[in-house]
Order: structure tokens, then C-alpha cells, then sequence
């Protein structure tokens, strides 16, 4: 079977004959030269991948035939949430692209006193939907069969708020902590909380502290927001999750 996968947005069973929308009929047929007769996976985020089976009923009308409903090996059972201070340009791109091929439950991008990239209204509305595609474009890659959850923008304070209310173990980076990351109890669940490019504040590291959140160190080097993250999230998956 070729090894191509594809998220469809419809509801999907055993025998079930699914026309294809026209992005991925485009897709298929144009960029992966896809052929009548070809075997494909579907998933649609409900913890399954579906075996198809194209089929070519005219030109630009392309069907899919599915023919085996198998479980998604790719899930994690450590779920992870990932609250990343939003950072410039393409950065905050690839963190939601890595965060998602590491396994990442959740992404919250939020908004710090030191944030340079601010986000209002439609502006923020389409980076919101830009980021769910790169998570989107990065589970078809990866092979899960779930997509993470990319909320919209919190502040910090709105983080922390909503984060006590969960049962996550909540972490804040700190090179001066007394624990390092194996340190750590097994837990099933971390939120792992990430500054921008300068940081949070010392007002911010409070006000995380207040809220429960536990400081651990990363090693001796100074890591940008873009990798901190995800060494992080790696860390955690090794330690217990489906790394180990």
C-alpha cells in the first residue's frame, strides 16, 4: 500500500463509498499522481485509520472505497499540553508543527508582558485556523489519527486560571530550580508552560508559582522559546510516555 495519508472531514465506516472534497481530489490526483486502484488511509480524528481504495468515476470526481478500519498506533497515552508564548514569524509555525509529530494533547498559544507578536480579531482568527492546518498537515505526516487541540490565544493569567481546574502537573522551565525534569513523579498528564523570546517576567514566574505551577530545570544552556518547548515535550515522552 502506498504510504499516503490523508484527514477528511466526513463520518467513516466499513464498507462505506466516500466521494472526496475537491483540496484532496486535487491532491491525490495532481501533486501525488494518485491512480484508480490505488490504496490509501483516511482518518477523520476519531482514533482510527480507515484503508481505502480509489476510484476514479470521472475526471475530476475521485471516490474512496473503505475497505479496513484499524486502530491509530501513533497516540500517546501521556497527554501533554503545551502553552507556548506566541513568538515571531515563522517560529511559533514549526513549534505547532514539532509539537504536534511529538504527540502534544493540547496547544495553547498565549499572550505574555513580553509578547512582541500581538493578536486581535481576524488576525487572530487566521493564524488560529493557519495553525490547526500546520497540526493538521503534521498528523498526516506523523500518523496519528488525532488531532491536537490548538486553542485560541490566552493571556497568561487566563492560562494559569483555566490550567488549576485540570488535573495536569503544570511546569515552568527555571535553570535555578532544585529539580531537574527526571526528577519528576510519573503523572498522566503535564502542562508544560513555555515564554517568548524574552521570557516571562518575574511577575509572570509568581504568579505561574501561585498557581501550582512546579519549576524545573532543563540543563546548564539557555534554550530559545522555540526549542524549549520541545525538548520539553520529548523529555516527558521518554520519561513516560511512548519514547521510553
Amino acid at each position: 500500500m502506498r504510504d499516503i495519508r490523508n484527514y477528511i472531514r466526513q463520518p467513516l465506516a466499513v464498507p462505506a463509498l466516500i466521494t472526496l472534497d475537491e483540496r484532496l481530489v486535487h491532491h491525490l490526483l495532481r501533486v501525488l499522481r494518485a491512480e484508480s486502484g490505488d490504496k490509501i488511509v483516511l482518518f477523520n480524528g476519531d482514533g482510527f485509520d480507515y484503508v481505502a481504495e480509489l476510484v476514479r468515476e470521472r475526471k475530476d470526481v475521485l471516490s474512496a472505497q473503505i475497505l479496513e478500519r484499524r486502530p491509530g498506533i501513533a497516540e500517546s497515552s501521556l497527554k501533554l499540553h503545551l502553552a507556548q508564548g506566541i513568538c515571531r514569524g515563522e517560529k511559533m509555525d514549526w513549534v505547532v508543527q514539532k509539537a504536534t509529530e511529538l504527540g502534544v494533547a493540547t496547544l495553547t498559544p498565549m499572550t505574555t508582558e513580553r509578547s512582541e507578536v500581538r493578536l486581535h480579531g481576524e488576525r487572530e482568527t487566521r493564524r488560529v485556523e493557519h495553525w490547526r492546518q500546520i497540526a493538521l498537515s503534521a498528523c498526516e505526516q506523523s500518523g496519528r489519527s488525532r488531532l491536537p487541540q490548538v486553542e485560541s490565544p490566552l493571556t497568561l493569567a487566563q492560562w494559569a486560571a483555566q490550567a488549576q481546574s485540570t488535573g495536569s502537573l503544570r511546569l515552568i522551565l527555571d535553570p535555578r530550580a532544585s529539580q531537574s525534569m527526571v526528577d519528576l513523579s510519573p503523572h498522566a498528564e503535564f502542562a508544560v508552560a513555555i515564554g517568548p523570546e524574552g521570557g516571562f517576567s518575574p511577575a509572570e514566574r509568581d504568579l505561574l508559582a501561585r498557581s501550582g505551577a512546579i519549576g524545573v530545570r532543563l540543563g546548564p544552556r539557555i534554550l530559545r522559546t522555540e526549542t524549549a518547548g520541545m525538548a520539553a515535550l520529548a523529555i516527558l515522552q521518554a520519561l513516560h510516555g511512548d519514547l521510553a
